[in-house]
């Protein structure tokens, strides 16, 4: 698994190591964190391998499953790191490709709901091809995700890979970037400090959010079925931003209000999945409620503010 070390990677490596699996864990700690898995060191059926998946790959172990998540994900990081991005989403999605090939194994995807840009679909559903400004700042994410499902598709009509593509819409949970510039982390990050929430626009666009273990668990089912076309996992489930800063403020107890920002070039007004193909294909669907979630994400943030204080 590339990206291993990261928010929905690492989770996804607890998910496999509970099922039994044998994981071998790639990162290279661009945007993913050690600690994320220092829980696993020690567990025999865990092995980890700092590696750039842009480089030749040090793995020879044989593999049933080759899982590609590495990229940076959230607006912050992928702006900072854009020829980063391009490159993991081109190079390194080829390398896992051919090592997927190498062993006959099956190849999953994460690919991205910007793929669908700002849409005029909604809600989003696989067979719409997307608006996506090819030029514009968060092109570098959008449309690294995009070549690299023409990619996968490529590797799977010319050489019979074996392959399977989930674009994942909003994710939030524990191990999570406080900093990363995504609306979970940077809510709950100024509520907990007693700061305003940062609005940008006027709070009118919408997202739909889904927990972390509902999310892996659509992956995992994904991996193991015989789908080759995109599949949407998240949870459709739509509110407003302002809507959703009006829930953080409540489970945190922050009277501190909004702040209302200008909007990012290219932001997307609408966000929700239709998950009626991966309900239908995977027996999925999200278990989680928001509030549930955000309950384990809130602890998980004061946690670690306690351990900073100390």
């Amino acid at each position: 698994m590339s990206g291993a070390a990261g928010f929905i990677g690492s989770h996804f490596c607890d998910r496999l190591l509970a099922e039994g699996f044998r994981v071998t864990a790639l990162d290279n700690f661009l945007t993913g964190a050690e600690q994320n898995i220092a829980h696993l060191r020690g567990n025999p059926n865990f092995r980890f391998i700092r590696q750039d998946v842009t480089e030749p790959l040090d793995v020879e172990e044989p593999a049933d499953y080759v899982l590609h998540l590495a990229s940076p994900a959230s607006p912050k990081d992928y702006l900072e790191f854009p020829i980063e991005t391009m490159d993991v989403g081109s190079l390194g999605t080829r390398r896992m490709l051919e090592l997927a090939l190498r062993d006959n194994a099956r190849f999953l995807l994460t690919s991205t709901s910007e793929s669908y840009g700002d849409p005029s679909v909604h809600p989003q559903v696989e067979t719409y091809w997307g608006n996506v400004n090819p030029v514009g700042p968060r092109s570098c994410y959008d449309e690294s995700k995009r070549f690299a499902e023409a990619l996968t598709m490529a590797y799977h009509r010319a050489r019979g890979a074996r392959t399977s593509i989930a674009r994942i819409f909003n994710t939030f949970g524990p191990r999570m970037k406080l900093n990363d510039g995504r609306v979970v982390p940077a809510f709950l990050d100024q509520s907990l400090r007693g700061q305003p929430i940062t609005i940008f626009g006027d709070g009118s666009q919408t997202r739909s959010f889904c927990y972390v273990s509902d999310l892996v668990d659509g992956l995992y089912r994904l991996m193991l079925s015989n789908e080759t076309m995109p599949v949407n996992v998240g949870n459709p489930r739509e509110m407003t931003i302002r809507q959703f800063a009006e829930v953080i403020a409540l489970m945190t107890g922050s009277t501190a209000g909004i702040e209302y920002h200008p909007l990012p070039e290219d932001d997307p007004k609408q966000r929700r999945p239709d998950i009626s193909k991966a309900t239908r294909l995977l027996g999925w669907t999200p278990k989680v409620t928001l509030e549930e979630g955000l309950k384990h994400t809130v602890e998980y943030f004061q946690h670690l503010s306690e351990l900073a204080t100390v």
